[in-house]
Protein backbone atom coordinates (compact mmCIF):
# COMPACT_ATOMS: atom_id res chain seq x y z
CA UNK A 1 0.00 0.00 0.00
CA UNK A 2 1.18 3.61 -1.19
CA UNK A 3 1.59 5.93 1.68
CA UNK A 4 1.10 9.97 1.01
CA UNK A 5 2.11 12.53 3.92
CA UNK A 6 -0.17 15.90 3.23
CA UNK A 7 0.27 18.97 4.96
CA UNK A 8 -2.08 21.33 5.81
CA UNK A 9 -5.23 18.67 5.46
CA UNK A 10 -8.18 19.75 7.96
CA UNK A 11 -10.38 21.24 5.38
CA UNK A 12 -10.31 22.59 1.47
CA UNK A 13 -7.87 21.61 -1.13
CA UNK A 14 -5.89 19.07 1.75
CA UNK A 15 -8.75 17.56 2.89
CA UNK A 16 -10.07 16.26 -0.35
CA UNK A 17 -6.83 15.08 -1.35
CA UNK A 18 -7.20 12.89 1.63
CA UNK A 19 -10.17 11.74 0.83
CA UNK A 20 -9.69 10.81 -2.99
CA UNK A 21 -6.18 9.05 -1.43
CA UNK A 22 -8.06 7.54 1.17
CA UNK A 23 -10.57 5.83 -1.33
CA UNK A 24 -7.82 4.56 -3.40
CA UNK A 25 -6.48 2.50 -0.65
CA UNK A 26 -3.40 4.61 -0.11
CA UNK A 27 -2.22 4.76 3.61
CA UNK A 28 -2.49 8.50 4.74
CA UNK A 29 -0.59 10.85 6.82
CA UNK A 30 -2.22 14.39 7.06
CA UNK A 31 -1.07 17.04 9.33
CA UNK A 32 -3.03 20.11 10.37
CA UNK A 33 -2.30 22.82 12.83
CA UNK A 34 -5.51 22.10 15.54
CA UNK A 35 -6.45 18.15 14.88
CA UNK A 36 -9.12 18.46 17.63
CA UNK A 37 -10.80 21.11 15.33
CA UNK A 38 -11.04 18.87 12.04
CA UNK A 39 -13.48 16.48 12.88
CA UNK A 40 -14.15 15.67 9.14
CA UNK A 41 -10.22 14.84 8.95
CA UNK A 42 -10.39 12.76 11.75
CA UNK A 43 -12.81 10.68 10.64
CA UNK A 44 -11.74 10.45 6.96
CA UNK A 45 -9.30 7.61 7.72
CA UNK A 46 -6.04 8.71 7.80
CA UNK A 47 -3.06 9.00 10.51
CA UNK A 48 -3.77 12.39 12.10
CA UNK A 49 -0.86 14.50 13.04
CA UNK A 50 -0.56 18.12 14.96
CA UNK A 51 1.83 19.98 13.20
CA UNK A 52 1.96 23.41 12.75
CA UNK A 53 4.97 23.48 9.51
CA UNK A 54 6.70 26.90 10.72
CA UNK A 55 7.04 25.18 14.59
CA UNK A 56 11.03 23.57 13.93
CA UNK A 57 10.55 21.50 17.13
CA UNK A 58 6.89 20.23 16.22
CA UNK A 59 8.72 19.45 12.82
CA UNK A 60 11.34 17.76 14.44
CA UNK A 61 9.34 15.87 16.99
CA UNK A 62 6.98 14.06 13.85
CA UNK A 63 10.03 13.86 11.49
CA UNK A 64 11.64 11.35 14.46
CA UNK A 65 7.69 9.59 14.89
CA UNK A 66 7.86 8.79 11.25
CA UNK A 67 11.45 7.55 11.04
CA UNK A 68 11.93 4.18 9.10
CA UNK A 69 8.75 4.66 7.10
CA UNK A 70 8.21 4.88 3.33
CA UNK A 71 6.09 7.87 1.98
CA UNK A 72 6.04 7.80 -1.85
CA UNK A 73 4.17 11.31 -1.98
CA UNK A 74 4.82 13.88 -0.21
CA UNK A 75 2.35 17.02 -0.75
CA UNK A 76 3.49 20.83 1.02
CA UNK A 77 -0.43 22.16 1.10
CA UNK A 78 -0.06 23.96 3.98
CA UNK A 79 -0.06 27.83 3.37
CA UNK A 80 -1.55 30.94 4.15
CA UNK A 81 -3.00 33.91 2.39
CA UNK A 82 -2.87 36.84 4.61
CA UNK A 83 -4.37 40.68 3.68
CA UNK A 84 -7.20 39.76 1.50
CA UNK A 85 -8.75 42.55 -0.20
CA UNK A 86 -8.18 46.36 -0.13
CA UNK A 87 -5.29 45.35 3.20
CA UNK A 88 -1.99 45.43 2.02
CA UNK A 89 -2.12 48.23 -0.31
CA UNK A 90 0.42 50.06 -1.28
CA UNK A 91 2.25 52.16 1.62
CA UNK A 92 0.12 50.18 4.51
CA UNK A 93 1.43 47.12 4.52
CA UNK A 94 2.03 45.91 7.79
CA UNK A 95 5.30 43.69 8.28
CA UNK A 96 4.73 40.96 10.46
CA UNK A 97 2.33 39.12 8.06
CA UNK A 98 4.25 39.23 5.26
CA UNK A 99 6.57 37.62 7.58
CA UNK A 100 4.52 34.87 8.62
CA UNK A 101 3.66 34.28 4.57
CA UNK A 102 7.13 34.31 4.12
CA UNK A 103 7.61 31.32 6.92
CA UNK A 104 4.47 29.55 6.22
CA UNK A 105 4.57 29.21 2.33
CA UNK A 106 7.97 29.83 1.67
CA UNK A 107 10.36 28.36 3.97
CA UNK A 108 8.39 25.96 5.56
CA UNK A 109 7.77 23.62 2.13
CA UNK A 110 11.79 23.67 2.59
CA UNK A 111 11.73 22.44 6.21
CA UNK A 112 9.44 19.85 5.59
CA UNK A 113 11.46 18.42 2.53
CA UNK A 114 14.94 18.65 4.53
CA UNK A 115 12.32 16.35 7.60
CA UNK A 116 11.09 13.70 5.39
CA UNK A 117 14.08 13.48 2.66
CA UNK A 118 14.84 10.09 4.09
CA UNK A 119 11.22 8.39 4.51
CA UNK A 120 11.08 9.63 0.37
CA UNK A 121 14.16 7.89 -0.34
CA UNK A 122 12.90 4.65 0.81
CA UNK A 123 10.21 5.00 -2.41
CA UNK A 124 10.69 3.26 -5.62
CA UNK A 125 9.42 6.92 -7.27
CA UNK A 126 9.28 9.51 -4.60
CA UNK A 127 7.18 12.42 -5.20
CA UNK A 128 7.60 16.11 -3.45
CA UNK A 129 4.77 18.14 -4.26
CA UNK A 130 4.40 21.80 -3.13
CA UNK A 131 1.00 23.27 -3.71
CA UNK A 132 1.86 27.16 -5.01
CA UNK A 133 -0.07 29.22 -7.81
CA UNK A 134 -0.20 30.55 -10.74
CA UNK A 135 -0.33 34.31 -9.00
CA UNK A 136 3.60 33.66 -7.88
CA UNK A 137 4.42 33.33 -11.79
CA UNK A 138 6.05 36.98 -12.72
CA UNK A 139 5.05 36.38 -16.26
CA UNK A 140 1.37 36.22 -15.55
CA UNK A 141 1.83 39.11 -13.05
CA UNK A 142 -0.48 42.51 -14.99
CA UNK A 143 -2.48 43.94 -11.96
CA UNK A 144 -1.35 45.48 -8.43
CA UNK A 145 -2.53 43.87 -5.76
CA UNK A 146 -2.20 40.55 -3.15
CA UNK A 147 1.62 41.37 -3.59
CA UNK A 148 2.76 39.68 -0.23
CA UNK A 149 0.68 36.26 -1.41
CA UNK A 150 2.44 36.60 -4.55
CA UNK A 151 5.74 36.83 -3.22
CA UNK A 152 5.56 34.40 -1.31
CA UNK A 153 4.44 32.07 -3.92
CA UNK A 154 7.78 33.10 -6.11
CA UNK A 155 9.48 32.22 -3.60
CA UNK A 156 8.18 28.55 -3.12
CA UNK A 157 8.46 28.25 -7.20
CA UNK A 158 12.05 28.88 -6.41
CA UNK A 159 12.40 26.92 -3.35
CA UNK A 160 10.78 24.03 -5.36
CA UNK A 161 13.80 24.80 -8.55
CA UNK A 162 15.97 24.27 -5.44
CA UNK A 163 14.88 21.32 -4.21
CA UNK A 164 14.69 19.77 -7.85
CA UNK A 165 18.67 20.36 -8.30
CA UNK A 166 19.17 19.00 -4.43
CA UNK A 167 17.63 15.75 -4.77
CA UNK A 168 17.79 14.95 -8.26
CA UNK A 169 20.40 12.73 -7.58
CA UNK A 170 18.52 11.02 -4.98
CA UNK A 171 15.55 10.25 -7.83
CA UNK A 172 13.38 12.76 -5.88
CA UNK A 173 10.86 14.14 -8.40
CA UNK A 174 10.16 18.00 -7.27
CA UNK A 175 6.70 19.81 -8.78
CA UNK A 176 5.30 23.21 -8.02
CA UNK A 177 1.64 22.50 -9.12
CA UNK A 178 -0.81 25.53 -9.44
CA UNK A 179 -4.41 24.02 -8.12
CA UNK A 180 -6.76 26.38 -10.33
CA UNK A 181 -8.86 29.02 -8.35
CA UNK A 182 -11.05 26.55 -6.19
CA UNK A 183 -14.05 27.05 -4.37
CA UNK A 184 -12.61 27.10 -0.53
CA UNK A 185 -12.13 29.65 2.13
CA UNK A 186 -8.93 31.49 0.56
CA UNK A 187 -10.92 31.08 -2.65
CA UNK A 188 -13.70 32.27 -2.08
CA UNK A 189 -16.97 31.73 -3.42
CA UNK A 190 -16.94 32.99 -7.14
CA UNK A 191 -13.96 30.85 -7.58
CA UNK A 192 -13.92 28.19 -10.80
CA UNK A 193 -13.56 24.91 -9.96
CA UNK A 194 -14.38 22.81 -6.69
CA UNK A 195 -11.98 20.98 -4.59
CA UNK A 196 -12.58 17.45 -6.16
CA UNK A 197 -12.14 18.63 -9.60
CA UNK A 198 -8.39 20.42 -7.99
CA UNK A 199 -8.08 17.48 -6.50
CA UNK A 200 -8.59 14.75 -9.16
CA UNK A 201 -6.16 17.04 -11.27
CA UNK A 202 -3.27 17.22 -9.04
CA UNK A 203 -3.46 13.45 -8.32
CA UNK A 204 -3.43 13.22 -12.23
CA UNK A 205 -0.10 15.31 -12.46
CA UNK A 206 1.86 13.72 -9.38
CA UNK A 207 0.61 10.17 -10.57
CA UNK A 208 2.09 10.50 -13.81
CA UNK A 209 5.32 12.83 -13.38
CA UNK A 210 8.70 11.53 -14.36
CA UNK A 211 12.22 12.55 -13.33
CA UNK A 212 11.96 14.89 -16.71
CA UNK A 213 9.06 16.66 -15.15
CA UNK A 214 11.40 17.51 -11.69
CA UNK A 215 11.45 21.18 -11.30
CA UNK A 216 8.70 22.07 -13.48
CA UNK A 217 5.21 24.49 -12.82
CA UNK A 218 2.33 23.01 -13.82
CA UNK A 219 -1.65 23.40 -13.51
CA UNK A 220 -4.31 21.00 -12.09
CA UNK A 221 -4.60 19.97 -15.67
CA UNK A 222 -1.28 19.46 -16.83
CA UNK A 223 -0.69 22.33 -18.63
CA UNK A 224 2.64 24.01 -17.70
CA UNK A 225 2.43 27.66 -16.26
CA UNK A 226 5.39 29.96 -16.65
CA UNK A 227 7.64 31.20 -14.00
Amino acid sequence: MPTVLITGASRGIGLELVRQYRADDWEVIATCRDPDAAPDLQGSGAEVHALDVTDDAALAALGRTLAGRTIDVLINNAGIYPLKGPQGAFGDIPVEPWMEALRTNVIAPWKVAETFIGNLEKAQRPVLATISSKMGSIADASSPGSVVYRSSKTGVNMVIKGLSLELEARGVICLALHPGWVKTDMGGPNALITTQQSATGLREVIAGASMADTGTFRSYDGAPIPW
